[in-house]
């Protein structure tokens, strides 16, 4: 009986330390994503456009994404999307959900093994996107370039009827790039070890709740960057 009792203790200890390991790898996930976005910010002409940001419905950051080892053009990252909540998401960042993005030539012309990626979710149509169990942009989900420069207009008919502008960054090179043909699905496991339990992407994205400590970094930059959403009216 002891003998199994013992069994059971260092199984329950090795799940333990398991689960703290790799809840460890959200944490710093969302560290990079507050980190990418501050440094893409800060920059003096490369930098998302604020009256952009200050539009955005979610914003997604997925750090380091990395260049397949076998395939022509194959990508494969994982990030976050964070939501603003309240009526008329005008209310302050919610809750990340962990994502991942992957799928064919996504049409980077920066080149290089790996890429920060950002996405802004402009309308409720690029949201409902988001609530699915995956989705492709450029083909289920509107999707453009995104200008960049601080004083680069946001008034193009190509943004204004987009649904999701995205940018990724190579090498210190800052670009709205097309990423056609990648697909978007919900990280539901990194999702339930960061919140403890199993919890759906739409019910973070929509109805918000508390954010987890590790999220912080994330939802900081977003606040700082863009503390309110200018469209709601």
């Amino acid at each position: 009986m002891r003998k199994h009792a013992k069994r059971r203790l260092v199984l329950l200890a090795g799940f333990s330390v398991l689960f703290g390991a790799e809840k460890s790898k959200e944490s710093d996930r969302l560290k990079e994503c507050g980190e990418v976005l501050g440094e893409i910010m800060a920059a003096p002409d490369d930098a998302i456009p604020g009256e952009l940001l200050a539009r955005a419905e979610c914003v997604a950051v997925v750090p380091g994404l990395k260049k397949a080892a076998f395939g022509v053009g194959g990508r494969f990252g994982r990030g976050a999307v964070s939501c603003r909540t309240g009526e008329k998401n005008a209310g302050p960042w919610g809750p990340p959900s962990m994502l991942t993005i992957g799928g064919g030539s996504f049409g980077f012309q920066l080149g290089g093994q790996s890429s920060d990626v950002v996405f802004l979710v402009m309308n409720r149509k690029g949201i409902d996107h988001l609530l699915k169990d995956k989705f492709t942009l450029g083909g289920d989900a509107s999707a453009a370039a995104g200008p960049k420069g601080r004083t680069a207009s946001a008034q193009t008919d190509v943004l204004m009827h987009a649904e999701i502008l995205t940018y990724a960054r190579t090498r210190g090179l800052f670009a709205g790039v097309s990423l056609d043909g990648a697909v978007v699905k919900p990280d539901n496991d990194a999702n339930q070890r960061l919140y403890g339990k199993e919890v759906q992407a739409k019910d973070l994205l929509l109805k918000g709740g508390s954010i987890p400590a590790a999220a912080a970094p994330f939802t900081k930059a977003l606040t700082k960057h863009a503390p309110r959403n200018v469209s709601a009216k």
